[in-house]
């Protein structure tokens, strides 16, 4: 499976280092799966890097990425290592206000659950097995 760790949707943020949706549906096709990245310039279409960024272009870049991709190869790849991410979040104890944004925005426990964690674990474990 090719796995892209933390990156984002091309249509949305057209920065070269996002993944446009041929790109998306070759990790469909290998079973694999894409990570949201948090790093401002790769979220917002206009490219800056502005900490004032929301939880409204995260979620258009999660949907765009259920769309393309289904809901079983997505998840939440962060970037916390010296990037501006979003004021909202700030660092890894801003994970549960992002979850409040996911689910005011209408994903339920089971695909919270997904993006969370499980498709990571499963994607793991279509990689390293027996």
């Amino acid at each position: 499976p090719l796995v892209a760790t933390h990156s984002n949707a091309y249509a949305i943020s057209p920065h070269a280092r996002n993944l446009t949706d041929r790109q998306l549906a070759a990790i469909a096709e290998s079973d694999g799966m894409v990570g949201l990245n948090f790093a401002v310039a790769f979220l917002r279409p206009d490219g800056r890097m502005q900490a004032d960024t929301g939880f409204d272009i995260m979620l258009r870049h999660l949907d765009h990425l259920i769309e393309h991709l289904g809901e079983d190869r997505v998840g939440l790849g962060s970037d916390f290592d010296g990037t501006t991410v979003p004021q909202v979040i700030g660092d890894a104890a801003g994970l549960p206000a992002l979850r409040r944004a996911m689910i005011a925005h209408g994903y339920d426990a089971k695909l919270m659950t997904k993006l969370c964690h499980a498709n990571w674990v499963n994607v793991l474990g279509r990689i390293w097995h027996d």
